[in-house]
């Protein structure tokens, strides 16, 4: 029996499928790619380009989206055709999770934020007359406010 055949009989595979494991160019173009989407969101902030933080943090998040699918693409070599489909309905299933989680935790904050915090509300709103009202001694002096 030769060398290759008992290795096949154990389970282990040769790796020389049809897949593209990518060349020198395709990893030069994901690197390149790379560095542009992080000096460009490392330029918006630093030399605040952008006035609102708000805006700036969507920008910031949009160009960590597209940074995301560059390493995906130029570095994991992820595409509708690698292992048959299974990583990109991996990746699918994996992105909804993460969303349904996200968005959930942000509602659950936002509500506790909203109920649990009434000193912040009561901040805005006149106060009740019984919080205005100065401590009074017994002997009708005021006491002084701590």
């Amino acid at each position: 029996m030769s060398a290759h055949h008992e290795h096949s009989a154990h389970g282990h595979h040769d790796h020389h499928d049809d897949h593209s494991h990518g060349d020198l160019k395709s990893y030069a173009t994901g690197f390149i790619l790379s560095v542009i989407l992080t000096a460009i969101p490392f330029w918006l902030v630093m030399g605040k380009v952008i006035k609102d933080p708000a805006t700036t943090g969507y920008v910031l998040l949009a160009f960590a989206a597209v940074q995301i699918v560059v390493h995906m693409v130029y570095f994991l070599h992820m595409n509708s055709k690698s292992e048959g489909g299974w990583n990109m309905l991996s990746l699918i299933f994996t992105t909804i999770l993460v969303v349904i989680m996200l968005t959930g935790s942000m509602w659950v904050m936002h509500h506790l934020n909203h109920n649990m915090m009434p000193s912040m509300i009561m901040d805005h709103e006149p106060k009740p007359e019984s919080f205005q009202q100065e401590p009074v001694k017994q002997d009708g002096q005021k006491m002084p406010n701590m």
